[in-house]
């Protein structure tokens, strides 16, 4: 890499094998984006309008679907205007905005997974404690650690990534990630703390991981011992289930992807590897709670029926 003085704006490279196909692609990606909008949205609706769904996990789910329309809107306006445009590039702050949102958005994730896997832990292992535990206050504590925590987090990313110099401009692929940029970095940049804040986040959110596993762990042995409870493990905690299980997939598959950074896959492989948390849990999360949990599917059946009478 050659030495860039004052970097002012990045070319993504991603797009190189689009060219022949990119108003398909533009019209298919517009239908997912609406999809995406049109799901979270109606989800969010549904809770903040059904006073019998303000309850906390139900208030956590309402969060899930924020989570997945912030991280959408950081990722497919800007994808699209790509496609359509001539030249694929973005500004320096634009792409340390973009690293930040597509981060954050990730982690954020995993942190309201994690209280709902303490919601659920709590409304079934002690349920006589629930009530009391999960009032108002407590409510808006876990759900202000669930988003404020990633935003802190990589917001410091962030600050420490924009002070590097950097030696190149090329990004190959159709978005900016944090670990794109560093990579970007002179020989002689000090990314030290870089590597230090990377490792800590890392095992921040694995013990977000381990926290959810001990959640389980006890689910599963008292559900166990009561059919009231494997019913309401069923109804709860599947939808749950498969949303973290989902969720872990992607985040790994990702992960090993960066380690390993294989350029031999054809490169629009690479960039659905690269893209794929926000391509699959925002559009699957909304729909897995939506067709699972009852309160909501009947809520969403009786509007149904409602509108062809």
């Amino acid at each position: 890499m050659d030495n860039v003085p004052n970097v002012r704006s990045f070319i993504l490279l991603g797009f190189n094998e689009t060219m022949n196909f990119r108003v398909p692609l533009f019209s298919v990606t517009l239908l997912y984006y609406c999809l995406i909008l049109f799901f979270n949205i109606s989800l969010v609706l549904f809770i903040v309008l059904d006073e019998n769904l303000h309850e906390p996990m139900y208030i956590f789910l309402s969060s899930f679907c924020i989570n997945a329309l912030y991280g959408s809107t950081g990722f497919y306006p800007k994808f699209l205007s790509d496609l359509l445009s001539s030249s694929q590039t973005i500004s320096h702050e634009g792409c340390l905005l973009q690293a930040f949102i597509m981060y954050s958005f990730v982690c954020c994730n995993s942190s309201i997974l994690a209280v709902m896997a303490f919601d659920r832990y709590l409304a079934i292992c002690r349920p006589l404690h629930y009530h009391s535990f999960m009032i108002k206050r407590r409510l808006s504590q876990l759900v202000c650690f669930s988003w404020l925590t990633p935003f802190c987090i990589f917001a410091i990313n962030v600050v420490l990534t924009a002070r590097l110099k950097l030696c190149g401009i090329k990004i190959q692929r159709v978005l900016c990630l944090n670990w794109l940029i560093v990579k970007l970095a002179c020989p002689e940049a000090d990314t030290f703390s870089n590597n230090i804040t990377a490792y800590a986040t890392v095992v921040i959110y694995v013990s977000h991981g381990f926290f959810i596993i001990w959640t389980y762990t006890h689910l599963i042995k008292t559900c166990a011992k009561s059919r009231e409870d494997r019913v309401k493990f069923m109804q709860t905690c599947v939808p749950h289930l498969t949303s973290l299980v989902t969720f872990l997939s992607v985040v790994v598959f990702q992960f090993v992807y960066m380690r390993f950074d294989s350029t031999d896959l054809p490169q629009s492989l690479q960039n659905f590897i690269a893209t794929e948390f926000v391509i699959i849990p925002p559009i699957m999360n909304p729909l897995i709670y939506g067709f699972k949990l009852t309160k909501i599917r009947n809520r969403i059946l009786g509007l149904v029926c409602f509108k062809r009478k």
